[in-house]
């Protein structure tokens, strides 16, 4: 679609918002979401995003905009009330569940998988007998996590975890954070089996009825009754297209959750609460709550870090609480400032919607609280992708590469090779898809790349006890250095 196009359809943007009546605050909240609304609009017609959600909370005043259409094949603008999934942003909702049995004194995050699933393994027996809830939670299970779920229904969960049994470790559990989808299956399962529910329904009970969202859904069959925002990307000949044929992810707790920014928002306005729900009851107690955004490890070798479901990163100072998602052809980001009363979704409906919502999180941040990262911050993989040269620069002498030099194995999804070219550490490799890049290095032991579509991408790596470089990061997933 032509830039002309979209700079029409962004033009029309449906407004909500509710401020503070007759205060010079509520200028300063117009004055804002004005100068976002601007840049959204801008961002989406230099990347052929076809419709945005944005919403900002912030002491208590919501206000929320929609930019552009659902689709392009059938247009209908989209609204506070359009549907998304928000995939990867599921996994908080998992973990809110799973809070919610907590407080029940069903579920007991310290205790082993086997607990509730006695017949749970992988391939290494002691890992089977000793990985903890927790450990789901946090990325930290250390096995491979890109893997597909198919489809059986009810069954999902089930078929997915029992088909683990030959999975082997990258890494022991709680030594490396790895981006791990794979985890947050086993959680789902774990759900199922101690609420005697399928997850749909159990995320229903135990997030969505207490606190009254009516926009979000982890069924296909719900979505597609209400508007929704269907997923795009670029076509081979650089036009907007829309992805045909859309289902929610089997795998529910890792990605497959629904909902408008106006319910995310309602979701986000919880989590800065005391944890009781539409009703009043408690839902999730306020010191669980506290205790998701607490961070519980540091990503090797970055300077952000895990809570239970929440990826946490200080900037300036200040913690603040986060989790995006990719899928099919949506990106989106929902965060939250505790400290500062703040929350704020923006969700697209573009493969490249990430590089939108990488400049409004950051314009949201500094026009709001004044917060900015600072240079060459050693950030991590947060659920949606971003590019480090916004904020980093190459150091001016680059590191002895011979350590970094070798193959990488992600068992059973591929190899990484990372071998020295020209005095450049050149990184080929496979997993979730092909790449081959050139990467820089802009701190200890991290580094983006500097060639080709992968411009920006992060790469880091992780030292064992000894000092040696012994894993792999490539956009948030480890590959194990193979010794042989």
């Amino acid at each position: 679609m032509r830039r002309r196009q979209f700079l029409l359809l962004t033009s029309a943007a449906a407004f909500h918002l509710r401020p503070r009546q007759g205060t010079a605050q509520a200028l300063q909240v117009d004055a804002r979401i004005e100068e976002l609304s601007g840049l959204i609009s801008a961002k989406m017609a230099e990347h052929g995003i076809p419709g945005v959600a944005f919403g900002v909370l912030k002491s208590g005043q919501l206000a929320t905009r929609g930019f552009g259409v659902t689709n392009l094949g059938d247009a209908l603008p989209v609204t506070a009330e359009t549907i998304f999934p928000i995939a990867s942003i599921s996994k908080t909702v998992a973990t809110t569940a799973i809070m919610n049995l907590v407080r029940q004194g069903v579920v007991d995050i310290e205790a082993p998988v086997r607990q509730y699933l006695p017949d749970f393994r992988v391939q290494d027996e002691g890992v089977s007998r000793e990985v903890r809830i927790w450990h789901l939670l946090t990325h930290t299970p250390g096995w491979e996590g890109q893997l597909p779920t198919p489809d059986r229904g009810t069954e999902s969960l089930a078929s997915f975890t029992a088909g683990l049994r030959d999975l082997p470790q990258l890494a022991a559990p709680g030594e490396v954070w790895s981006y791990n989808n794979a985890g947050f299956g086993v959680a789902g399962r774990v759900i199922e089996v101690v609420s005697q529910s399928t997850i749909a329904d159990a995320l229903r009970e135990l997030v969505f009825a207490p606190l009254r969202l009516t926009r979000a859904f982890a069924r296909t069959g719900d979505v597609v009754t209400y508007r929704f925002a269907a997923g795009h990307r670029q076509s081979d000949a650089g036009q907007t297209e829309v992805i045909r044929n859309f289902e929610l992810p089997a795998n529910v707790t890792a990605g497959g959750v629904a909902m408008s920014v106006a319910d995310l928002l309602s979701y986000a306005r919880f989590h800065l609460g005391d944890g009781r729900g539409a009703d009043g009851g408690e839902v999730v107690p306020r010191a669980l709550l506290e205790q998701m955004r607490t961070p519980r490890l540091r990503k090797n070798s970055t300077e952000d870090e895990m809570g239970l479901g929440w990826q946490l990163r200080r900037i300036g100072g200040v913690m603040t609480a986060m989790h995006g998602g990719t899928l099919g052809g949506h990106c989106l980001h929902l965060q939250i400032v505790p400290e500062r009363n703040l929350a704020f979704a923006i969700l697209t409906n573009q493969s490249n919607g990430w590089r939108l919502i990488q400049d409004v999180e950051r314009a949201t941040l500094r026009l709001y609280e004044g917060l900015s990262l600072s240079l060459n911050q050693r950030i991590g993989h947060r659920g949606v992708n971003e590019d480090m040269t916004g904020h980093a620069s190459p150091l001016a002498t680059q590191p002895d590469i011979s350590a970094y030099v070798g193959t990488y194995i992600r068992p059973p999804l591929g190899v990484i090779t990372a071998q020295e070219e020209g005095g450049r550490l050149v990184i080929n490799g496979s997993g979730t898809g092909p790449f081959n890049t050139t990467i820089t290095f802009y701190a200890q032991d991290v580094a983006f790349a500097t060639a080709g579509s992968y411009t920006g991408m992060p790469f880091e790596f992780v030292r064992d006890a000894g000092g040696s470089v012994r894993w792999m990061r490539v956009n948030g997933r480890i590959a194990r250095k193979s010794t042989g």
